[in-house]
């Protein structure tokens, strides 16, 4: 029920259409010569290829501890049909998933992190290695700034440690020893990507360049780190 909830929420809070999404080309995205040389963790979603299993988020969940009825990511389920109007496939006018879809819900790694802004602790901070945003437990007041500052509703307060919790690519789990965030490894249909943006030789960096990938709301000025790359359908 939580995390229909969550998905409600996190929908109301894009607006009528689910995923808003511009080219990244059109974003406002400059990072500095310092910038350059340090690195800049991203993931990537393909939406052609994520079948919506579900393995991606029991492997978060798994590999963070997280407390029951809680979740780092969801998969939202969408429909290519319009409402109202009959399936192009197979004529029906309720939910047919003849065109189903489904989208990565989740912290979107900001460069410009109103959550670390407004925090007035600091827990809510960037890694000084990685440049991930993450949460130092021992300053978190609970006080929520992070939660309602958060254009993306993608995060929350962890019930058993009473932190503020989000997508952090497993830094303090999977990443600390070595290994890709725990859903990337889990995902069997390559659907994630991870890596470094910085680096030219990275395989994200290289899919990146040959992919047309979007983000969610570029015009928040965030710089979303999650980029997406959407369902193309080509003509028979």
């Amino acid at each position: 029920m939580s995390e229909n909830i969550e998905r409600r929420r996190f929908l109301k809070c894009l607006g009528a259409s689910s995923l808003i999404l511009a080219p990244l080309g059109c974003s406002s995205v400059k990072e500095g010569e310092s910038d350059a040389n340090k690195p800049h963790y991203a993931m990537v979603f393909d939406q052609n290829k994520c079948t919506g299993c579900g393995e991606c988020k029991e492997a978060c969940n798994l590999a963070n501890n997280l407390p029951e009825g809680k979740s780092r990511l969801l998969m939202e389920q969408h429909s290519g049909g319009l409402e109202g109007q009959p399936c192009p496939h197979c004529g029906k006018t309720t939910e047919c998933g003849c065109e189903r879809k489904f989208v990565r819900v989740s912290c979107q790694q900001c460069k410009n992190a109103p959550c670390v802004t407004v925090c007035p602790t600091g827990a809510a901070h960037r890694d000084e290695k990685t440049g991930i945003v993450t949460m130092d437990a021992a300053k978190c007041a609970g006080c929520k700034y992070c939660i309602a500052a958060c254009p993306y509703d993608a995060r929350f307060i962890n019930k058993e440690t009473d932190v503020a919790d989000n997508c952090d690519f497993c830094l303090n789990s999977k990443l600390a020893i070595g290994e890709l965030p725990a859903c990337v490894q889990k995902c069997r249909y390559d659907a994630l990507i991870f890596g470094d943006i910085n680096d030219p030789t990275s395989y994200i960096s290289k899919l990146l360049r040959v992919k047309d990938s979007v983000r969610i709301k570029p015009g928040f000025g965030t710089e979303p780190s999650l980029r997406y790359i959407p369902i193309v359908k080509l003509g028979v």
